[in-house]
Formats: C-alpha cells, sequence, structure tokens
C-alpha cells in the first residue's frame, strides 16, 4: 500500500489518519503540539515526524487539515515545509477550509516543483471524520484527482472533483453560506415556538417531516433546547470561514446581505463567550435577548 503523510492532528486530521492507516496505507503524522503525533502513533501503530518535510519524505500523498492560510503556508512552505520533502510528481491534499487565494498561490509553486496540488475541503464536522462520512468537495487537474480520489474515499461519504484549483475552495464557502443562513432560520424557528408556548420537540417532529427538514434540524435542535452547546463545530472557526466567504463575494460581486448578518450574530455570539461553543448556538444568543 501507498505511503501517505498526514499533516494536522486535530479533531478532524486525527480521526481521517486513523482511518488511512486502519485501511492498510503506511501512514506519518506531523502536528505542530508534537505530543498529539506521539498519542495518534501510539494508538494507530503508524508513525510520527517531527517536521513537515521528514513526514512527506517517501509519501505519494501528503494530506493536510490544519487551521487556517496561515497554518496551511507554514506546512508547505520553508527549508522544513512539505513541498521541500516531498519528490516530483507527489500529490499534496489540502482538507483545511482556506481561501481561494492561498490555495492558488500553494497551487502554482507546487506545479513549479513538479508537485501536484488538490484542494478538498470537508463537511460533515467531527463524527463525519470519525465514521469515514465526510463529504469532499475538490478543485484540481483531473489526473491528480483521480489519484487522490480511492484514497480520500478511505474516509469520505462522498467525494467529487468540482472544477479546476480552488473550485473546492468555492464549493466549501457556498456550503458555509448555506450552513449559516439555515442554523439561524432553525434558531429563529426554535425561539418562535418557545415564545408562542408550543412544545420544541413535538414541532420539529413535525416540519423536519417535510419542505423545512434539514441535516441542522435533525442534529442540533436537541441540544439547542437543552441550552447546551460545548460540542460540534465551533462559533471562532465559522466565523473565520465566513470571513473568507464575504471576501470572495466582494471580489466576485455575489450578493450575501443574510451572510454578513449571520456574521455580526455569531460576533454576538463570541462577546457572550461563546466562540468555542458549537454554530447552534444563535439559538442561544435569541434566548439571552429575551
Amino acid at each position: 500500500m501507498a505511503k501517505l503523510a498526514f499533516l494536522g492532528m486535530g479533531v478532524m486530521g486525527y480521526p481521517m489518519a486513523g482511518h488511512l492507516q486502519a485501511a492498510g496505507y503506511e501512514v506519518c503524522v506531523y502536528n505542530r503540539t508534537v505530543a498529539k503525533a506521539e498519542g495518534w502513533a501510539a494508538e494507530h501503530g503508524g508513525r510520527f515526524a517531527a517536521t513537515p518535510r521528514e513526514a512527506a519524505q517517501g509519501a505519494e500523498l501528503v494530506m493536510a487539515c490544519v487551521g487556517n492560510d496561515d497554518d496551511l503556508r507554514s506546512v508547505c512552505l520553508g527549508d522544513d515545509g512539505a513541498f521541500a520533502g516531498m519528490d516530483s510528481g507527489a500529490c499534496f491534499v489540502d482538507h483545511t477550509t482556506v481561501s481561494a487565494t492561498v490555495t492558488q498561490e500553494l497551487f502554482l509553486v507546487a506545479s513549479e516543483q513538479g508537485i501536484n496540488f488538490v484542494d478538498a475541503p470537508i463537511s460533515g464536522g467531527e463524527a463525519g471524520a470519525q465514521n469515514g462520512k465526510l463529504s469532499i468537495m475538490c478543485g484540481g487537474d483531473q489526473a491528480a484527482y483521480d489519484r487522490a480520489e480511492p484514497v480520500m474515499n478511505t474516509y469520505a461519504k462522498l467525494c467529487r472533483r468540482i472544477g479546476e484549483s480552488g473550485a473546492g475552495q468555492k464549493t466549501k464557502m457556498a456550503n458555509q453560506i448555506a450552513i449559516a443562513g439555515l442554523v439561524q432560520g432553525l434558531s429563529e424557528a426554535l425561539h418562535f415556538a418557545e415564545k408562542a408556548g408550543l412544545d420544541g420537540r413535538a414541532v420539529v417532529e413535525v416540519i423536519s417531516q417535510g419542505a423545512a427538514g434539514s441535516w441542522q434540524m435533525s442534529n442540533r435542535f436537541e441540544t439547542m433546547l437543552d441550552d447546551h452547546f460545548e460540542h460540534g463545530f465551533a462559533v471562532d472557526w465559522m466565523r473565520k470561514d465566513l470571513d473568507i466567504c464575504l471576501t470572495a463575494a466582494d471580489e466576485n460581486g455575489a450578493s450575501l446581505p443574510v451572510t454578513a448578518l449571520v456574521d455580526q450574530f455569531y460576533k454576538d455570539v463570541q462577546k457572550m463567550g461563546g466562540g468555542r461553543w458549537d454554530t447552534s448556538s444563535l439559538f442561544k444568543r435569541l434566548r439571552k435577548l429575551d
């Protein structure tokens, strides 16, 4: 089986790399905090490296799932970056949600070094990563995608190439735009039901089976009603993603009035001390306004 590297042992990368090792690939991991990489190797039986370059040496594919644009640059570039350790013809697969700008930048640098680059942001949350049921939206050359797809399918429910480099990140922006509106809509619906003296669970049981149904409704309404938000995708990360969306919209002329408004609502949640709360905490904001 192929030798792989995985950079970033966060809540998503840790289980994703575990699926690869369990599938029989020879995986070497890297994490900025070495203890996490050591823990992964002890649990899954793979190897860990002290630098991205060391992890990437000899790997046919190098996967990354880090925090933001600067984090991605730091694991790719420089003397200790992954690109410095990759052989010509190897493929770098970026699962981080970042701007299309940094994707294009790194795609060009990789191409100059004979390295393939696929932008492949993911959706499905921590549960999707743990269960190997992620949705992966990809951009890049067809041949590079064809090479990476069988490996990504190890932890994917659905994996698709949308277009050329950057198309994956732009699709993830559309995903986050849709989620922002859905969560706010669900929060307002539950808030209205509560104010109207209705049983929120009974309301959702009915409306979830009709046109209002969504993943957010099915998976978040109970914790929202229970005022439990210490889980899931953090508000801080959602604001990072929405900033990427709004910046891209300024560049391409898209109108995102609801997204801009919900971004400010998330800013309110941060002021409440909820930066690490799940994105469904928009409901908690409405309750506080009472």
